[in-house]
């Protein structure tokens, strides 16, 4: 058994009902925890500001500035993009983007990258509002071949790339890992001809019931391209609150004890994923620094599996 990777994910909007808010100071050090406790990728979300219908918005830091950020203040740990938003910017400035962050994290940047969606966002910034996944789709155009070969040669609809070259380039030219977060069967085809890892998240509940099916259409993808499943990595998104000892009714958030937590996270890995991403509340050191027993129930899993 391979080993299987787990991620924190870094909250940097505001939740819960008083609308509370990691500042910078509280980010960075959640970062330095999880990299001292030995977790494998540290995430930061690609969000703008949620506009929910009779409710206050909810306003995020922005995903770009923030992985920069936590790129030069860690040291070991890989750092991603939890995912870049293809919808928010210019692919070839997207592409340039990644590879400064590989740049400045000395080859630890991972590429999390997502079509984005529309909504009210989209409007109240001036974003496009319509053909998100053909947007997409032209955007991979550019962004992959610019980080695999250092040149894109693109004209589109929405995305055009003329004799661009990757100027300059990080530590890992042609080799910044790209981890595609999509659902359904048009984006895993997308994902299963482009990407190192696809990804998907918990929408409603964070178990296998949800996401276990959807290895499946992802196969099928794969057997659409012709490409050998066991080469893509498998990424779970799922969301934890570590300091809630009791059940979660609603099955959204995973809770309990340490070796409660370690146990359902493990149904990921013996259902089919790879690695986990957990998106952890509230945002807090005191969080992250309870997550630590878990990671050591799992990395254990790990150490049976390499002596057997």
């Amino acid at each position: 058994m391979s080993r299987f990777e787990v991620g924190v994910v870094l909250n940097t909007g505001e939740w819960g009902p008083e609308r509370a808010l990691a500042r910078w100071s509280a980010l960075r050090e959640m970062a330095l925890r999880a990299e001292a406790l030995g977790f494998d990728t540290v995430w930061t979300p690609d969000e703008l500001l949620w506009l929910p219908k009779e409710k206050p918005p909810i306003g995020f830091w922005e995903g770009v500035a923030m992985a920069g950020a936590v790129a030069a203040v860690t040291t070991r740990i890989k750092v991603g993009t939890w995912v870049l938003s293809a919808l928010h910017r210019n692919a070839g400035i997207t592409a340039k983007a990644v590879e400064t962050l590989d740049e400045i994290s000395n080859g630890r940047f991972v590429l999390g990258l997502g079509s984005g969606h529309a909504g009210g966002q989209a409007h109240a910034f001036g974003l496009p509002e319509d053909k998100v996944f053909g947007r997409f789709e032209e955007a991979l155009q550019v962004i992959v071949p610019l980080l695999r070969g250092g040149r894109a040669d693109f004209e589109g609809t929405w995305h055009a790339a003329r004799g661009l070259v990757q100027l300059p380039q990080g530590p890992r030219p042609g080799q910044i890992p790209i981890m595609i977060g999509v659902h359904g069967p048009k984006g895993q085809r997308l994902a299963a001809q482009y990407a190192d890892i696809w990804s998907c998240y918990a929408e409603e509940r964070s178990d296998m019931s949800e996401l276990g099916p959807r290895l499946a259409t992802l196969e099928a993808a794969c057997a659409d391209v012709g490409r050998d499943p066991a080469t893509i990595g498998r990424s779970a998104g799922i969301s934890v609150r570590p300091l809630d000892t009791g059940p979660d009714p609603t099955g959204e958030h995973l809770t309990g004890t340490p070796e409660q937590l370690a146990d359902a996270i493990r149904t990921f890995r013996e259902g089919g994923f790879t690695q986990a991403e957990l998106l952890v509340t509230p945002a807090s050191v005191q969080a992250v620094e309870a997550l630590g027993p878990v990671l050591e129930l799992l990395r254990a899993d790990d150490e049976q599996a390499e002596s057997t």
